[in-house]
C-alpha cells in the first residue's frame, strides 16, 4: 500500500471529478435531498453510474464489476464525498448482491444481479426483529415449507426504505432444533406478494427512513431461497462483514470536517471566529486525526480485498470507530450551527440548508448509527474475541 497517487491515479481522479460535475446537477443534487423525489431521484443517479460503469464498482468483473484497485475505490469514494454526491442506496449492490454472486444459483445471479446493478430492482434488509436486534440468531419469523414453497409468519422491524422496495432479503426460520444460529434460511421475497404489510416507523430525525413489514401467510417459492436450507446464517455473517466494512463513513466524515473548518473560520452572531478559539481548535484537530487514522485503516482492509483476502475482524474495527466518529463530527457541526444561531451561511457544496435544519436531522439520526449494522457493544466482543482471544 502506498500513500502517494501514480499518473494513472491522478487521471483516474480528474476523470471522477470531471464525471461528477457533468452529471451530479443541483437539480439532482435537490431532489435526492427531498423524500418525495428521493426515490427516482435515487435511480436516476445509480443509472447514470451504471452506464458509466461504476455503480457495481466492487463487484467481480464477470458480474459486471470495474476491477479497481483499492486506491481506485479510496479515490472514487473521496471524490464522491467531496461532490456531496451519494453512494448508491448500499442493500441491492453492496448488500445483497455480494451474497447473489457468492451463493446463489446460475439462475438467480442471471435473474438478480443485472436489475440490481442498473437499479431497475430496489431491495430491503429484512434482518431485525422486535425480539431479535442485535441477537440476530434470536430471529422468530417462520418459514413452513409447503411443497414447492414456504408460507411466512412473522415481522421485521427497522427495516430501510421497504416504502420503496420492490425485493426484500430476508433470514427466516426454516428449524428449531439445534443450536439457535442453525435453522435459518436466506430467502429473497417479491414485496408485491400476497401478505406483506409495511408500516412506517418515523425516526427521531422527523423522517420516514425506518418501516415494520409483517408478514402473514406469504408462500415464497423454494427457488428464491439462496443457498442450501439452514445454512442462511453463514451467508448473512458474509454480508455483514461487506456491510460493517462500508459503514466507517470515512469519506462523509471528511466532507463534513471540510464544512465545519470552512464555516469556523467566519464570524458567528458573537462576531467571533470558532476557529480562534484554542479548546475548538484542539476538538477539531483530535478528530480530523481520528478520522485519518480510520482512513489508513480502511486502504489496509482494501488493499487486503484487492489481494483475495475478505474483510473479517477489521470490519468491526471500522464500523465500531466509525460510526463513533460519525457521530463526534455530527456533534461538532451542530455546535458549529448553533454558533450562527442555527441559520448559516452557504456553504460551496450546499450540505447547509440556511436555518442549519440539516445538521440537527444529521445529529438526531446520528445517535442509531452505534446500534444498527451490530451494535458496537457487539461489535467490541467481536474484536474481543477474535483479536485478543478473550
Amino acid at each position: 500500500m502506498h500513500a502517494k497517487f501514480s499518473p494513472e491515479e491522478l487521471a483516474f481522479q480528474e476523470d471522477v471529478r470531471r464525471f461528477m460535475r457533468e452529471n451530479f446537477t443541483p437539480e439532482l443534487a435537490a431532489r435526492i435531498h427531498h423524500p418525495d423525489t428521493f426515490r427516482d431521484a435515487s435511480i436516476e443517479w445509480q443509472k447514470l453510474l451504471d452506464d458509466k460503469g461504476w455503480a457495481a464498482n466492487g463487484w467481480p468483473v464477470e458480474h459486471g464489476g470495474c476491477a479497481w484497485s483499492a486506491t481506485q475505490k479510496y479515490i472514487y469514494t473521496t471524490e464522491l464525498a467531496a461532490a456531496g454526491a451519494p453512494d448508491v442506496v448500499p442493500m441491492g449492490i453492496k448488500m445483497v448482491a455480494p451474497v447473489l454472486y457468492s451463493y446463489g444459483s446460475e439462475e438467480q445471479k442471471q435473474r438478480f444481479l443485472p436489475p440490481t446493478k442498473s437499479s431497475d430492482i430496489w431491495w430491503c434488509q429484512g434482518y431485525s426483529e422486535p425480539g431479535a436486534g442485535s441477537d440476530l440468531a434470536a430471529l422468530q419469523t417462520r418459514a413452513l415449507r409447503d411443497g414447492d414453497d414456504y408460507i411466512i409468519d412473522g415481522t421485521k422491524i427497522w427495516t430501510t426504505y421497504a416504502q420503496y422496495a420492490d425485493w426484500i432479503f430476508c433470514l427466516v426460520r426454516t428449524d428449531n432444533t439445534g443450536k439457535p444460529q442453525q435453522g435459518i434460511s436466506f430467502l429473497l421475497i417479491d414485496m408485491k406478494t400476497p401478505g406483506i404489510t409495511v408500516s412506517p416507523i418515523i425516526s427521531v430525525d422527523d423522517e420516514h427512513h425506518l418501516n415494520e413489514v409483517n408478514f402473514e401467510n406469504v408462500r415464497v417459492p423454494v427457488a428464491n431461497r439462496i443457498g442450501e436450507e439452514n445454512q442462511g446464517w453463514t451467508y448473512a455473517k458474509a454480508l455483514l462483514t461487506y456491510e460493517r466494512t462500508a459503514l466507517s463513513g470515512v469519506a462523509y466524515c471528511k466532507r463534513i470536517l471540510t464544512n465545519i473548518r470552512k464555516l469556523a473560520s467566519t464570524a458567528g452572531l458573537s462576531g467571533v471566529r470558532l476557529i480562534d478559539d484554542s479548546d475548538f481548535r484542539a476538538r477539531l484537530a483530535d478528530i480530523e486525526m481520528e478520522v485519518m487514522a480510520l482512513e489508513y485503516l480502511e486502504l489496509r482492509v482494501l488493499s487486503d480485498i484487492d489481494s483475495g483476502g475478505a474483510p473479517g475482524m477489521e470490519s468491526s474495527l471500522l464500523k465500531l470507530k466509525g460510526t463513533e466518529l460519525q457521530q463526534a463530527v455530527q456533534t461538532l457541526q451542530w455546535d458549529v450551527a448553533a454558533g450562527f444561531g442555527g441559520v448559516l451561511p452557504e456553504a460551496d457544496d450546499e450540505l447547509w440548508e440556511s436555518d442549519g435544519n440539516r445538521a440537527r436531522r444529521e445529529y438526531m439520526f446520528g445517535r442509531a448509527c452505534t446500534i444498527f449494522g451490530g451494535s458496537n457493544e457487539v461489535q467490541r466482543n467481536i474484536i474481543a474475541k477474535f483479536a485478543l482471544g478473550l
